[in-house]
Formats: structure tokens, C-alpha cells, sequence
């Protein structure tokens, strides 16, 4: 029970912070009907940006430094290329996101390297001890931000303006524009905060008990693809659910993966895609899922 409790306790750190990956799928789908395929580069030029920011400047200053660098670029994106192929078939869109994250990616992994960066964070490796139990402070630290920004965006997505337009443009986009909503604003925005969110979750999945940050990093963010399938890619809720089924599922499999051996090895990472092809078999649309989506 104490291995079954730790592992329990790092699935669901570790799906909290793909949950955060996971609503940057969900927003820009919602704004703009695209599955962005270039998330992982925005997670990756965050962390890369954070950690290049702290040569030079306290940590938590550093990440305000990556979270604004992912943010920016994800609007930039936006405004330069995603506006310029709008109204375009959602299949085209999503094969012009695999292109910028080709050249995004190649790009970051020719700037890091061979090299693994390490955000030199408060935490360490530092473990805190709960009875039988022993966890790494960085996992207890990204439940607690992951908690924390999903409660803020949720919040935001209910009661701000920004939010009524962003639901509303989820809608029925044409509607909304005639309503007055600045449909080019929401896209971009949306953008942003995934963004934003991405740069918070490369942090998390750079320190203890990773290396660091490396060149291969943002192919996490294929990890935190499933929880939006899975979840439903309209639906926030569906992210945050599907974040904690992917979370996990992979420390359980990795966990339990000597009595798992039949199953061959690395059924770890193979595990959150069999659990996306078994709930798509059922539900086409995702757990959460209001309507048909275009699959790519």
C-alpha cells in the first residue's frame, strides 16, 4: 500500500501538470477550432527561455521571464500565421501547426543541444516524508501551482469578459462577431495562456526527478495529447480529468512495470495512448465531449 499510495500521489502531480498542456489544446480548439500540433515547441521555447533567464535573474522572476517568452510567441504564431490561413479546412490548419513546430523545435534543440539546463529551483531534491510515505517537493509543488492556475483560468473562463467571449466565440463564431466580439483578439489570446500554461508545466517536468531540461523536452508535451482526447478537446473539464487519467495511468505502468513484464518494456509511456484508443472506441468525442470533433 505505501508503494501504491506514492505512486497514487506522484499520478496525480504528474496528471495535474498535464492538465495544464492539456487546456492549452482545449483553449485554442475552442477559440479557434485548430488542433494546435506546435504545443510542444511553445512548452519547450518557455522552459528554454526560463532557464537561459536565470543566469542572470532570481528564479521566480526567471519563470515570469519563460511564461511571458511562451506567451508572446504563442501570439505571435497566431497573428502571423494561423489568422493568415483562417477560415481555410481545419485539416489544413493542423498540418500548417506540424510544420511550425518542425521548424520551431529544430531550431530550439540546435540552440540547446547536448546540453541539459537546470533551473537551479527552490525545491531541489528535497523530499518530504509523510509516514511510510516519501515524495519529492517538486511533485507537491506542481499540484499546488497546477491547482492553483486551473482554479484561476476556470475562474477567468466563468466570470470574466474574456471568458464570455471565448465561450461564446466556442459557440458559434459568426454569432459572435455580430455581437461585437473581437474574434481576432480571442484567438490570439487564447493562444497566449496556452502559452502561458505550457511554459508553467516545461518547469515541472525539467526538475527533480528529471535531469533538467533538455533538447527533448517539449515531447512531453505529446504525453498531455491523450488527456485532451481523452477528456473531450472541447471541453475544459474533459482536460482536466483526462490530465489526471494520463498522470496516472503512466506512473502506475511505470510503477508496477517488473509485474507488468509480459506487456514488454516502456509500457509506461505506451500506456496513456491504450487507455486514449480504449475510451475513443466507446466515445468517439472523448468522456466530456459535447460534440462530433474533426479527428487529425
Amino acid at each position: 500500500m505505501t508503494v501504491f499510495s506514492e505512486l497514487l500521489i506522484i499520478g496525480v502531480s504528474l496528471g495535474s501538470v498535464y492538465a495544464l498542456i492539456a487546456l492549452g489544446f482545449v483553449i485554442i480548439f475552442k477559440s479557434t477550432e485548430v488542433v494546435n500540433f506546435a504545443h510542444a515547441s511553445l512548452l519547450l521555447a518557455g522552459g528554454y527561455a526560463a532557464v537561459q533567464a536565470r543566469e542572470h535573474m532570481p528564479f521566480w522572476l526567471a519563470l515570469l521571464v519563460g511564461v511571458a517568452a511562451a506567451a508572446v510567441l504563442g501570439m505571435l504564431l497566431e497573428f502571423l500565421v494561423i489568422r493568415r490561413y483562417r477560415g481555410r479546412d481545419h485539416s489544413v490548419l493542423a498540418i500548417v501547426t506540424i510544420g511550425l513546430d518542425i521548424v520551431l523545435i529544430t531550431e530550439l534543440a540546435r540552440r540547446i543541444g547536448p546540453e541539459i539546463f537546470s533551473y537551479r529551483d527552490p525545491w531541489g531534491n528535497k523530499l518530504i516524508h509523510l509516514g511510510e510515505l516519501t515524495i519529492p517537493q517538486t511533485r507537491v509543488a506542481a499540484l499546488i501551482t497546477a491547482a492553483a492556475l486551473i482554479g484561476i483560468f476556470l475562474l477567468a473562463f466563468r466570470f470574466t469578459s474574456w471568458g464570455v467571449s471565448m465561450r461564446a466565440a466556442a459557440e458559434h463564431r459568426e454569432t459572435a462577431a455580430l455581437m461585437g466580439i473581437r474574434l481576432g483578439w480571442v484567438s490570439a489570446s487564447a493562444w497566449a495562456v496556452a502559452g502561458a500554461l505550457a511554459a508553467v508545466a516545461a518547469l515541472f517536468l525539467s526538475v527533480f526527478p528529471t535531469t533538467g531540461l533538455d533538447r527533448d523536452t517539449g515531447l512531453v508535451a505529446l504525453k498531455a495529447f491523450p488527456a485532451a482526447i481523452i477528456g473531450g478537446l472541447d471541453s475544459t473539464t474533459g482536460a482536466l480529468v483526462g490530465g489526471l487519467i494520463v498522470g496516472i495511468t503512466e506512473a502506475m505502468a511505470t510503477g508496477y512495470q517488473k509485474d507488468l513484464s509480459f506487456l514488454g518494456s516502456g509500457i509506461g509511456e505506451l500506456a496513456p495512448y491504450l487507455v486514449m484508443v480504449l475510451v475513443l472506441l466507446a466515445r468517439p468525442a472523448g468522456l466530456f465531449g459535447t460534440r462530433e470533433l474533426s479527428r487529425v
